[in-house]
């Protein structure tokens, strides 16, 4: 039996209810039993180890260059858009910490936002925290954050034990999602670095500075960040935050 191809797509959506979808990447080195022990166990016992006063923060780390970021765009039909850029591999490194309140919805979400040429080391991710101390003005938080080796190096775990406002929790391996300042990239990379071609560094920093100053602007994106990732901060629904949003 043969079908032609417009048979064969009615089949599919029509009857099997089947859509085309874009593929999601994921690491062979999962282990799903982990992650969902993590978010079983892990996540309730962060949740509850708090005290009052306490903000539970995800950080984590993202690059940029003057390679755009190719996204779709309109055009006359047959006319391909051409990105003209710089063929230059100069980066600079962007960190994010998306914070919540562990009780009191009303006090977040909060977004410190931090941009670096280069790449993030040990000493540099030490400077990233003295600023989170900074801004949230030295209340206990409760950094969750992934595996990466400058993270959990023995001069960060020495730092961390003087530090008695802050706690670390390590993500799951190969579990970005859980993230929810993975969001918070690809927000950044589908709007302000869309298709950017800038000519110097300067030009993708400002890009990525209006979109952290639109995201500080709309605080349901944080919250509809961390709802795409499945976890819960009790209330789930915060009284500021319409259904409809």
């Amino acid at each position: 039996m043969s079908l032609s191809r417009a048979s064969l797509w009615r089949l599919l959506t029509g009857r099997l209810g089947w859509s085309l979808q874009r593929s999601e990447r994921r690491a062979v080195e999962r282990d799903e039993s982990e992650i969902a022990r993590w978010v079983t166990h892990e996540w309730p016992r962060i949740k509850g180890a708090v005290n009052t006063r306490a903000w539970i923060v995800f950080l984590d780390e993202s690059g940029v260059s003057l390679l755009p970021q190719v996204r779709r765009a309109y055009a006359p039909r047959g006319r391909t858009p051409l990105l003209r850029h710089r063929l230059n591999w100069k980066r600079a490194s962007m960190a994010a910490a998306l914070g919540y309140h562990a009780t009191d919805p009303d006090r977040g979400p909060r977004l410190c936002f931090h941009l670096k040429p280069g790449s993030y080391d040990t000493a540099a991710l030490i400077d990233v925290l003295e600023q989170v101390k900074v801004f949230f003005r030295g209340e206990p938080v409760i950094l969750v954050w992934d595996g990466l080796s400058a993270h959990w190096s023995r001069v960060m775990r020495a730092w961390v034990a003087e530090q008695g406002w802050l706690t670390l929790e390590r993500l799951p391996a190969y579990a970005p999602e859980l993230n929810p300042v993975e969001l918070l990239w690809s927000s950044l990379k589908k709007r302000e670095l869309a298709n950017l071609a800038g000519d110097h560094l300067a030009d993708v920093a400002d890009a990525t500075e209006q979109g952290i100053h639109r995201i500080n602007h709309h605080q349901h994106l944080p919250w509809s960040y961390l709802a795409h990732t499945g976890l819960t901060i009790h209330p789930p629904h915060p009284p500021n935050l319409r259904k409809d949003q």
